[in-house]
């Protein structure tokens, strides 16, 4: 409900943004430890930094929901949940790396996330929130490797989605050839809160090198299963004990399957390693 988001401060810090150089708000992302929560970690406000500096006539930004790991829908209850949000964390990169563009690439077997952010996108661009970035959706056939963003960018130019070795990376070389930065939904739905509350609030919470906090879909022979945010740091062990409530009824916890399909499984052993990109 747009009018709802407005009235919690929505939009504000797109506003914000607008009104500030896009080199304070690349140095804004970097004091705030933000990293890519797609997985790789990679920090945020050096991304952007990269595309800033690059050249080229036209310049994207995309937001990767292309979420197909088995059980995991912590990018499509944002989509839902929170269009507004994601779309002012694209307007505010798109103003940081001079954007022309900025392209939702959504999972076609997500159609009311497809719905939500179709309605979200069309409410602001009435209400003139948008600016002068032109937002669009470009829904995935579903296939698992275009969540790989130079596959992702193959998919988009009507391509088969193949990955292609890199460098060139897509900051210098993406999309139809021009500089483009990828990022997750969970990324960009990070960072209005950022400019709201400040690079220090957000840094303050996690570890020192893995900033602020992180979405988890909690699933499989647990007693507690669902979506959960936690700190940066929280043990293995807290999760699955402390808010999923341990293994099910005469089970045993035995290990947690990390990082989807491309990820790996975790012994019981290991329980108390903390939950941040390092360890």
């Amino acid at each position: 409900d747009l009018d709802e988001y407005l009235a919690h401060q929505g939009f504000a810090a797109a506003a914000r943004a607008r009104e500030m150089a896009p080199g304070t708000i690349v140095e804004m992302t970097k004091a705030s430890g933000l990293r890519g929560r797609g997985g790789a970690g990679f920090a945020t406000g050096r991304k952007w930094e990269m595309a800033a500096q690059a050249k080229g006539d036209k310049k994207y930004i995309i937001c990767n929901g292309d979420e197909g790991d088995p059980g995991a829908f912590m990018d499509r209850m944002l989509l839902e949940s929170y269009p507004f949000r994601v779309l002012e964390g694209m307007l505010i990169a798109g103003r940081a790396i001079g954007a022309t563009d900025g392209i939702f690439y959504i999972r076609a077997e997500y159609p009311l996330a497809v719905a939500r952010v179709a309605a979200a996108i069309e409410q602001a661009r009435q209400h003139g929130l948008l600016g002068t970035l032109h937002v669009t959706i470009k829904q995935g056939a579903g296939a698992f490797v275009c969540g790989e963003e130079t596959a992702l960018i193959a998919s988009i130019e009507g391509q088969r989605g193949m990955p292609r070795l890199r460098p060139p990376y897509p900051v210098e070389q993406g999309l139809w050839g021009m500089p483009t930065c990828i990022n997750n939904v969970e990324t960009l739905a990070q960072v209005p809160w950022i400019m709201r509350h400040g690079a220090a609030a957000f840094a303050a919470i996690g570890t020192a090198t893995s900033k602020g906090t992180k979405v988890f879909a909690l699933t499989g022979k647990v007693r507690r299963g669902g979506l959960i945010e936690v700190p940066m740091g929280m043990t293995i062990r807290q999760i699955v004990e402390d808010i999923g409530g341990g293994a099910s009824a005469g089970r045993t916890f035995k290990a947690v399957q990390i990082g989807g399909p491309s990820g790996g499984c975790v012994p019981a052993a290991l329980a108390d390693t903390p939950v941040d990109y390092e360890s």
